[in-house]
């Protein structure tokens, strides 16, 4: 066996892995990147390749390394095709917006990170954590090219993505690490990068369109005005699509998809569900989409992950400084990650648990009968002020919708509600459970108000 010591070991070569490496690193301190894939396919992973908040990066790997990949800025506004209504709904999209080559992104920000000192440790399965007997984590164990290796670390990040197998080997026993995690918080998703013979019209829009089934999507965002990612996915508490054959079936009933090349095709698992009310153990933070750092509602995560990454790194130096790493030290990840955006997806999970127990064609009646910009406030800012004279007017224009905007006007007080009890996050591990039982207490309400199935 060969062995390796480090002061952190990073799990997986993603955005928040990256971005908590060369935080790291820049520091001056020992840091690895420990990755599954050759160094040649690194980086290459299914995407949505769509950028919210492209103007605004951390500095660990500065926003001009990654620009090269940001293939379309023009983007402005989200298009939603409801065949149902025969609607098509043009939503502005606030903040900087990109659609970009994933996998080139993916190869900048290792590069970028290779810079900053990491080094890097491709083709390594990781099998096992390893533990001290009061629980901290220590190191991680796995195999490199065939061959046993082993890491030791003060700190392990885990990078490692939607259904993490280092938090099955972790005994989180003696830590407040959520482990309130099920395969239904998740959805399955395939993607295909389809170069097109003409420009489409629709090349400064994101667009989505439903599924032929409940909490079912599909999207089409242009990378350019010839070079599509279109993609679809649904949450797996739903019945199986044949996600290819689905894909296709789509694909060809879009005249602009005619003679039509695929270049790039893959799938992936990506969290809908709330960030982990806690993703630190002794020892150990979990960061992106091992801990859940998502939009639930539209899968965006590129941005959160590179924030929580840099926090994540943030929090291992001064741990490392000050020669603790308890969980007690780690903490205040939690709450810069809460504070930033865990707060506002929490909210915005509220209307995942809607979609799942709502009539599909009388949630899209719902959607084409309301005002553009308000459904953009709801999906991108987690706010809106969605009032009684809103409901009077949107009810005037849209007969026949009324008890669902009612009901929707109730949904979104509660997640109000629930986004300010997340501001209250509390500011150490031993506070967690009190604010745990608030927050349960408002989703029991929620839960009831919709007649959805506790999704936690």
């Amino acid at each position: 066996m060969s062995a390796h010591e480090y002061d952190v070991v990073v799990v997986g070569a993603g955005t928040s892995g990256c971005y908590a490496a060369a935080t790291i690193a820049r520091d001056g301190y020992d840091v690895a990147i420990v990755e599954r894939k050759n160094e040649e396919d690194a980086g290459h992973i299914a995407c949505g390749d769509a950028l919210k908040g492209a103007n605004d990066f951390p500095e660990a790997i500065p926003k001009s390394k990654i620009e090269p990949a940001f293939t379309n800025t023009e983007v402005d506004h989200g298009r939603f095709e409801i065949p149902q209504e025969d609607t098509v709904l043009d939503i502005p999209v606030p903040g900087e917006l990109a659609v970009i080559d994933r996998w080139e992104y993916g190869r900048l920000i290792i590069e970028g990170a290779d810079e900053a000192g990491v080094e890097f440790y491709y083709d390594t399965v990781v099998q096992d954590v390893l533990q001290d007997d009061d629980g901290t984590v220590t190191g991680i164990t796995g195999k490199r090219k065939g061959e046993d290796v082993q890491f030791d670390a003060t700190i392990v990040i885990d990078g490692a993505g939607s259904l993490s197998l280092l938090q099955d080997k972790v005994d989180f026993s003696g830590s407040t690490f959520d482990t309130n995690v099920s395969y239904s918080h998740f959805s399955s998703a395939y993607r295909e990068v389809v170069e097109v013979q003409e420009p489409v019209e629709w090349s400064d829009a994101l667009v989505f369109k439903p599924a032929d089934i409940a909490a079912g999507y599909v999207w089409y965002f242009p990378r350019t005005d010839t070079i599509i990612n279109a993609g679809l996915g649904f949450q797996m508490t739903e019945e199986p699509m044949k996600l290819v054959d689905d894909l296709k079936k789509d694909l060809r009933n879009r005249e602009e998809f005619e003679g039509a090349e695929v270049i790039d095709k893959l799938g992936a698992a990506l969290p809908t569900r709330r960030p982990y009310d806690s993703a630190t153990a002794p020892g150990y933070m979990a960061v992106g989409d091992a801990a859940a750092h998502v939009n639930p509602t539209t899968g965006g995560g590129i941005a959160g992950a590179a924030y929580a990454g840099s926090y994540a790194g943030e929090q291992a130096v001064i741990a490392l400084e000050e020669g603790d790493v308890s969980e007690e030290i780690l903490w205040r990840y939690n709450q810069r990650v809460m504070d930033h955006f865990g707060g506002r997806y929490a909210s915005l999970d509220v209307y995942n648990i809607l979609s799942t127990a709502v009539d599909v064609d009388d949630l899209m009646g719902l959607i084409a009968s309301l005002p553009g910009e308000k459904l953009a406030e709801a999906l991108y800012s987690g706010t809106t002020s969605f009032g009684p004279l809103l409901l009077v007017q949107t009810a005037a224009s849209s007969f026949g919708h009324w008890r669902q905007i009612l009901n929707f006007y109730r949904v979104k007080q509660l997640a109000d509600e629930l986004l300010t009890h997340y501001e209250r996050y509390p500011s150490r591990p031993s506070a967690l459970a009190g604010w745990q039982d608030e927050r349960d207490r408002i989703m029991e309400d929620i839960y009831e108000l919709t007649g959805a199935d506790p999704k936690y």
